[in-house]
């Protein structure tokens, strides 16, 4: 990588990274990393001013920076924040508005700070409610980091000290790569029996900053936003019009093998042929890769990290998932032309991994001439209840 003269540059602040943080602590793009300086809405921008399109977080699910969330977290920032142990409104109004969303019986709130600590107390209670301590999870289940959900995820114990006695792992009902798959007369069924047998015999054998004023102040701002905005309706009809465009994709790039997900939470499955399901670990790399190089942030998922996963803010407009799959066509394609004129797809100026022609050529050898794809149409306010916006 090129020297950076500047003293907050890209290169100066990796080099700080290396020297001050742990090498576990992972990069996204770690061959080239980007330096984030400024996120709005759906979009990140590098402190060169580029601006990229963010398909990876969800988290910041009314998008960057909104705000009136940057308004809730200043003005109760100026007044307080402490921790919970203390009578404050913040906590019972956010609980109140929560409660609003939620089915009647979920009423009572433990507030924390992390999904990780969310899981560990909820396996707490669990054994205090039941006095057992064993434990029924999926395959390939991912918990959080803590020491005791990294022992219930599976994820994450086989690269480590192996599964523990009391944790029984039922298999993950998928159809498409799964133990029981479309072709099966009763897949629901044969998943359904699984898992009564795993927990058969597994039978047979708060956080005090939780909760403070500032983060109970910006809950309420963020379930607002969700509510004037309608953006759950929006997620609904933006991610129906990407699952609609990625299914021609798929009639189009042999690659794609399966595409599942709801709303915006939408995974792709690569693919090297259909006979055998293998993952495309390799072609996933790359195309995140040259995604990324087309200023689209995707990330990859799943046991054969072969999985692309799109989890945009919930703000992802029209016009993006339009941009978006425009871009992914474009490279599929470029990576089929390079194979069947027997080329090496070779690593760009950014570091993206190198693919050779015996490496795409099982799943191009059943790929049919590209046909052109029908026009998707994009949805309006006319045609659905949902309020899309661009």
């Amino acid at each position: 990588m090129a020297a950076d003269p500047a003293p907050h540059g890209k290169a100066a602040t990796l080099a700080r990274r290396r020297r001050l943080l742990s090498s576990s602590c992972r990069l996204f793009f770690p061959e080239d990393p980007i330096k984030i300086v400024r996120g709005q809405g759906q979009y990140m921008y590098d402190e060169q001013g580029a601006e990229y399109i963010d398909c990876i977080n969800n988290v910041a699910h009314v998008g960057h920076c909104h705000p009136l969330v940057v308004q809730a977290a200043h003005e109760q920032n100026q007044v307080l924040n402490t921790n919970s142990r203390y009578l404050h409104d913040n906590i019972l109004d956010f609980a109140q508005k929560l409660s609003e969303t939620l089915p009647e019986e979920l009423c009572v709130f433990y507030f924390l700070n992390s999904g990780s600590e969310a899981n560990d107390l909820a396996l707490r209670l669990a054994r205090q409610y039941t006095g057992h301590w064993d434990v029924v999870v999926l395959d390939h289940a991912y918990h959080g980091h803590l020491s005791s959900l990294i022992d219930i995820s599976p994820y994450k114990f086989r690269d480590l000290d192996g599964q523990k006695e009391w944790v029984h792992v039922a298999p993950l009902p998928d159809t498409y790569r799964g133990l029981y798959r479309e072709d099966h007369p009763n897949p629901a069924e044969a998943y359904a029996s699984e898992v009564k047998r795993v927990v058969s015999s597994a039978q047979e054998q708060g956080r005090q900053f939780g909760g403070n004023p500032v983060s109970c102040a910006v809950g309420l701002a963020v379930l607002d936003v969700l509510e004037k905005e309608q953006l759950q309706a929006h997620a609904a009809c933006v991610g129906s019009f990407l699952m609609e465009l990625l299914q021609q994709q798929k009639a189009k790039h042999p690659i794609i093998g399966d595409i599942r997900g709801v709303g915006l939470f939408i995974g792709v499955d690569l693919i090297k042929d259909e006979a055998t399901r293998m993952p495309a670990t390799e072609e996933a790399d790359y195309l995140v890769s040259r995604m990324k190089e087309n200023y689209i942030l995707l990330s990859t998922d799943g046991p054969g990290r072969n999985v692309l996963k799109f989890k945009p803010p919930m703000c992802f407009s029209l016009d993006n998932v339009q941009h978006v799959v425009a871009k992914l066509d474009a490279i599929l394609t470029d990576m089929e032309e390079k194979v069947r004129s027997c080329e090496t797809l070779r690593p760009q100026p950014s570091g993206s991994p190198a693919l050779s022609c015996p490496l795409l050529g099982a799943w191009l050898k059943s790929s049919p001439e590209p046909t052109p794809l029908g026009q998707a149409t994009k949805p309006s306010l006319s045609d659905s209840k949902s309020p899309c916006c661009q």
